[in-house]
């Protein structure tokens, strides 16, 4: 399965309220391709910290599901963010790594992830939701059964194949994602913010 497969599997079951980050490089951009929406925040030059503000907006707007989508490089530059994830346990939040084992949008270095499997370091952090995907079939069992349950979910999904050639840059200048990202939060009550949670076992 191609990583841009994978993407519009993806995509296909992000609700219209729900929030959708994707990582800085390809991931971004055939996102942005394949279904830009004003939900959608397209991170620009800041590689490894999506995760971490994907936890904040899940745990400031409770009443919206929140989509992390990142690449392997990605989440090996933060993996201190997914124990810090895991202690605060925000049942809304969706963390998929698409994993094809290399830095894509420097070049193609491997990563370590051909050995490394960073399911089991979710497993080991505490995500109560975590799965290895290998292929289609097991992707959409897998996004149906993450959201059929009120958890913090973890997939890791082994993809292939690079973005297709050519593909345009994603066009919205940083204010203007940000403006637009921020008008589409602002679209739905916040509920409770995060002023009252706290990681799991304190408090």
């Amino acid at each position: 399965m191609t990583r841009r497969e994978a993407l519009q599997r993806i995509l296909a079951q992000i609700g219209e309220d729900d929030l959708a980050l994707f990582t800085t490089g390809m991931i971004s951009r055939e996102a942005f391709d394949l279904r830009d929406r004003p939900a959608n925040f397209y991170m620009l030059g800041s590689m490894g910290l999506l995760s971490s503000l994907g936890l904040g907006l899940a745990l400031q707007w409770p009443a919206r599901t929140i989509w992390v989508i990142e690449g392997d490089g990605s989440a090996l530059m933060s993996l201190g963010t997914l124990p810090l994830i895991a202690s605060y346990r925000p049942p809304n939040l969706v963390h998929i790594v698409l994993d094809n084992e290399v830095y894509e949008s420097t070049g193609g270095q491997p990563t370590i992830t051909s050995t490394i499997d960073l399911t089991n370091l979710a497993q080991a952090a505490g995500y109560p939701f975590a799965r290895h995907i290998a292929d289609a079939a097991a992707l959409d069992a897998a996004l149906a059964d993450a959201l059929a349950v009120t958890a913090l979910r973890f997939m890791l999904v082994k993809v292939t194949g690079r973005a297709p050639e050519g593909i345009g840059r994603v066009t919205l200048t940083p204010e203007e994602l940000k403006d637009r990202f921020a008008r589409a939060l602002m679209g739905a009550p916040a509920a409770t913010h995060s002023s009252k949670v706290t990681p799991a076992g304190r408090g």
